[in-house]
């Protein structure tokens, strides 16, 4: 997979589909890979540009670096800074979850970079400030393990659970796998952010779809972004958090729809 280094850190990223058409980048959501957009880069690449890449500190992609905490302002410029690099100017943007955070952060700060804005199983605020330095500390001091015990439940219904016993093995042993240093500083990144007060900033059009089932960021929260947003549109799939890829299909249809509409 194509990796650079861009302003002094490694970014491991992959480019699918005709660099001619637009471009869809892909952002995942804490502790997780590029890899869990497999189906939607799949569909997405008969149609679009597809470009996705490991959020710092994440899979191939090297952790923060220096004295200052991680923010959501420095991950939105990680991809800007992406963008750049391959020199696309514009692009639709997909994040979920804290993906989905870095998502409004552009909608906000960098709306002539965008397209379209698509905005899945997030929040304007996710967590609080104290869940997610302690969430930071745990794996700090005793690594990735107990993050990966628990995330199964967070992540998916005990229905997907028990039908797709591989799909979510191989899930938790990814995040197991990650570093730990690269993934509290995305904590506590998620703890500073609060985009609350700013997304009512966002033009670009936006899909915001959440998970039935979603007990991290509900569908309360996502109509409290579509209140917030102008023209946003709200869809639900029967699904937890990781929406993509318990309910597959119906999210790939939604996202087709939406940046083909």
């Amino acid at each position: 997979m194509p990796q650079a280094y861009i302003k002094g850190y490694l970014r491991h990223y992959r480019s699918e589909g005709d660099p001619r058409k637009p471009c869809v980048m892909l952002s995942n959501s804490l502790g997780t890979e590029l890899s869990m957009w497999d189906a939607q880069a799949e569909a997405l690449a008969q149609h679009f540009h597809v470009l996705r890449h490991d959020t710092r500190g994440h899979g191939g992609s090297a952790s923060h670096a220096g004295t200052a905490p991680c923010t959501i302002a420095m991950l939105g410029q990680d991809a800007l800074d992406l963008l750049d690099h391959l020199a696309i100017g514009k692009a639709h943007f997909c994040g979920l979850s804290m993906g989905g955070v870095t998502a409004q952060w552009l909608g906000v700060h960098a709306p002539h970079r965008l397209h379209k804005l698509v905005l899945a199983n997030t929040a304007g605020r996710i967590g609080t400030a104290q869940g997610w330095l302690s969430r930071a500390h745990t794996v700090r001091t005793g690594g990735m393990a107990e993050i990966a015990a628990g995330a199964g439940a967070r992540w998916f219904t005990p229905g997907f659970i028990a039908a797709q016993p591989a799909i979510v093995t191989a899930m938790l042993a990814s995040l197991a796998a990650q570093d730990a240093d690269g993934y509290a500083a995305c904590c506590e990144a998620l703890a500073s952010a609060d985009l609350r007060g700013d997304i009512g900033a966002i033009s670009a059009p936006t899909l915001i779809i959440a998970g039935s089932q979603d007990s991290v960021t509900t569908l309360a929260d996502a109509r409290q972004m579509q209140q917030a947003i102008v023209h946003a549109e709200v869809a639900t799939v029967a699904a937890s958090h990781l929406s993509n890829i318990e309910a597959e299909p119906a999210f790939t249809r939604l996202l087709l729809a939406f940046l083909q509409a």
